[in-house]
């Protein structure tokens, strides 16, 4: 197979490629990196490599970094997807386009207190997830006219090598820069009560390595959720790493590490991607917990070096 995947230095590409060289061993990654902004420079990339299967995972992904700089998050977001989207319809129309969405995009719709399943209505509540649930919304359209589109809808994921941006590398990083005698005793957090599901990004990975072999089967523009089924509160999650670490450090309240509109409970339903794909998280949490914090451990031995 020649798979393009977009976004591939990005944190889910990098464990993406490990995953595919692993299960796919005779498979080609195409490198082929234009600014996805760039109709034209896209059209031309895919035009030129033709690929089997494209990945898209090019993305604003932080929350943050879209609510700072919305035009660009549109930018990327929506009208990335869509010159990728058009020029694999136009020069690859028998390839599947994997579009990892998001299930922040359903928003509001978490405040029901229902799993939610892929028949949830889209009510996005911030830009990240706004620019989402667009592209999702036009890939679903584009379906209906010949496009050949899986939307992906995965819940939190998390793993080694992920930005401190997000709160499991955020805390675990802390905590490995106390456990080195970096920074003084103490965990700056924001919201510890609301509840998500998690996954292990290698786990996400593989789903979206199933999608493509169950792809012929696939209804054009079919919607998978991705999740365990099981929500963990942010606090569990701390305490988690805590008791990994060891060490012992007061939590401090930052009000810059609070959102203005956090969903308390986020619960999702994965039944069709299990019964589809045959998928299932496999990867313990708290392995993964560990796996992050070891790395977090020797990203701070690195820093400390470098003092």
């Amino acid at each position: 197979m020649r798979i393009l995947v977009t976004g591939q230095r990005g944190f889910v590409g990098q464990h993406l490629k490990d995953r595919m060289k692993a299960r796919f061993p005779q498979s080609k990654i195409l490198s082929s990196s234009p600014d996805i902004r760039d109709a034209e420079a896209v059209d031309t990339a895919i035009a030129a490599c033709k690929p089997d299967h494209c990945i898209h995972l090019a993305a604003i992904s932080s929350i943050g970094d879209a609510r700072q700089d919305p035009n660009h998050a549109w930018q990327v977001n929506l009208h990335g997807t869509l010159h990728v989207a058009r020029s694999m319809q136009r020069h690859a129309p028998e390839g599947t386009v994997l579009f990892a969405s998001t299930a922040e995009a359903y928003g509001s719709t978490f405040q029901r207190g229902l799993p939610v399943t892929e028949n949830a209505p889209l009510a996005p509540g911030n830009t990240y997830a706004a620019t989402k649930a667009a592209a999702d919304l036009a890939l679903g359209a584009m379906a209906k006219e010949g496009l050949n589109v899986i939307r992906m809808r995965p819940f939190n994921h998390t793993g080694p090598g992920q930005s401190v941006d997000f709160v499991v590398p955020a805390f675990a990083s802390q905590i490995a820069h106390i456990a080195k005698g970096l920074q003084p005793p103490e965990i700056h957090v924001g919201n510890l009560d609301a509840q998500r599901d998690f996954l292990d990004v290698r786990d996400v990975c593989d789903a979206y390595l199933d999608v493509l072999m169950t792809a012929p089967s696939l209804e054009r523009g079919t919607i998978l959720n991705l999740c365990s089924g099981q929500t963990r509160s942010i606090r569990s999650i701390l305490d988690d790493l805590i008791a990994i670490s060891g060490i012992k450090a007061d939590i401090i309240i930052d009000p810059t590490r609070l959102r203005p509109s956090d969903t308390p409970i986020a619960r999702g339903d994965a039944t069709l991607a299990r019964s589809t794909l045959g998928w299932a998280p496999r990867i313990p949490w708290l392995q993964t917990l560990d796996d992050i914090y070891r790395d977090s451990l020797q990203q701070a031995t690195a820093n400390g070096l470098s003092l």
